[in-house]
């Protein structure tokens, strides 16, 4: 069998060689072959940084602050974090034990997994998810076990389907509500039962909260601040989503001293530290970017609740998100997988939108379309879907 492989691919590891590569990006080099394309498929924002943001940013640079910083981060900033965490959480950390500054909350989810899984354990999370997460765990030498969540309930992590999905190797939950792909919450009632399996159990819960200020219908909570979950969790979060800093690359996970510490000794070796000036941007976002986070934030309502509603009159049925900036729309009425469906759309009216199944195989039946995209762009794409439905 090795003879039909090249001397080179024989030396990629195989828990690597077998790993799927992004549903997302796959999708999108074809995108990026074709013209007069509207996306609706990267989930990232189309504000600017806010000008504060960029100015603490470029102040940083004129003024030589282009050294390495602590490990865990500049000290000012993460006891901004575990302030901002505090206030708007309602979970108190150490910011000199319980915190640490990482290149995105994507890296914040790679160290807390490394840190935490040993060969063969599991990890649960629930399904539509981002993409990242199997991946994630298979790369830390972990089984991912997705859990599945259904459109009739909202796209909600069900606790007696968490349960059942429980086995002696189980070591870790993934949560991440308001969630990337289905935009859905998680009720209060139903995130209470979970801590209590996690409880139960002995469950690490790993509860990624990048889109928590995104949250639309107010009341979120996270799962950290439940009675005896702090010591039970790794809160993950940053600023990509909420103060349009994606390409900045900050994010933190916060969590009892042991567990920041392990994820520490991972970082100390792969990265160092997150930019100095990257993390002075943040600072600024912390301490000024509140006010540009909630017009964005309002934005995004008027774009989910114009969109979803045109997607509706359409013929997509489509659950309105009650967070992030995604749509998640049924597309079985079509008769097409979500697949073809995507291909389809893209090639006839030049909309490129993300097949579910690149969220997982319960993701079937369904596209996600990210709004965070300009009002006349919207329209034009609800235009340009409604003149492809017609064709069924």
């Amino acid at each position: 069998m090795n003879g039909s492989r090249s001397v080179s691919e024989r030396f990629v590891a195989d828990h690597i060689s077998t790993l799927p590569k992004s549903g997302i990006r796959a999708f999108f080099d074809l995108v990026n072959t074709m013209d007069d394309v509207i996306s609706l498929g990267v989930g990232e924002p189309d504000f600017t940084t806010p000008w504060s943001i960029r100015e603490s940013g470029v102040y940083s640079l004129e003024h030589g602050h282009t050294s390495y910083t602590s490990n865990l981060g500049m000290p000012k900033l993460r006891k901004a974090i575990c302030a901002y965490v505090e206030k708007h959480y309602g979970v108190e950390y150490d910011s000199a034990t319980e915190c640490i500054v990482t290149v995105g909350v994507s890296e914040a989810v790679d160290l807390a997994l490394r840190a935490v899984i040993n060969p063969g354990d599991e990890v649960l999370y629930s399904e539509p998810c981002y993409v990242s997460y199997p991946a994630e765990i298979r790369m830390a030498h972990g089984v991912p076990v997705p859990v599945t969540t259904r459109v009739e309930n909202g796209f909600a992590l069900d606790p007696a389907e968490l349960e059942s999905k429980i086995t002696p190797r189980t070591k870790g939950l993934i949560l991440n509500f308001p969630c990337n792909p289905t935009g859905a919450e998680m009720p209060l009632e139903n995130l209470e039962k979970v801590a209590e399996i996690a409880k139960k159990h002995d469950i690490l819960v790993l509860t990624d909260e990048i889109y928590s200020e995104l949250s639309f219908e107010g009341g979120h909570r996270s799962i950290s601040s439940l009675p005896g979950m702090k010591e039970r969790c790794i809160f993950l979060h940053g600023f990509s989503k909420a103060f349009a800093m994606t390409g900045w690359r900050v994010g933190y996970a916060c969590a009892p001293a042991p567990l920041t510490d392990a994820m520490m000794r991972i970082h100390q070796y792969a990265i160092m530290c997150a930019p100095t000036v990257a993390q002075e941007a943040a600072l600024d976002a912390l301490q000024n970017g509140e006010e540009a986070m909630l017009k964005m934030r309002d934005s995004y309502r008027e774009r989910r609740d114009f969109f979803v509603a045109g997607l509706n009159a359409a013929g997509l049925k489509c659950l309105v998100p009650k967070g992030a900036f995604y749509a998640f729309p049924s597309v079985a009425a079509t008769g097409l997988s979500s697949e073809e469906f995507a291909r389809r759309l893209l090639e006839k009216e030049r909309v490129a939108v993300v097949p579910g199944t690149a969220f997982g195989e319960s993701g079937e039946g369904f596209v996600r379309c990210c709004y965070a995209t300009g009002r006349d762009e919207l329209e034009e794409a609800l235009a340009r879907i409604a003149g492809f439905l017609k064709s069924f």
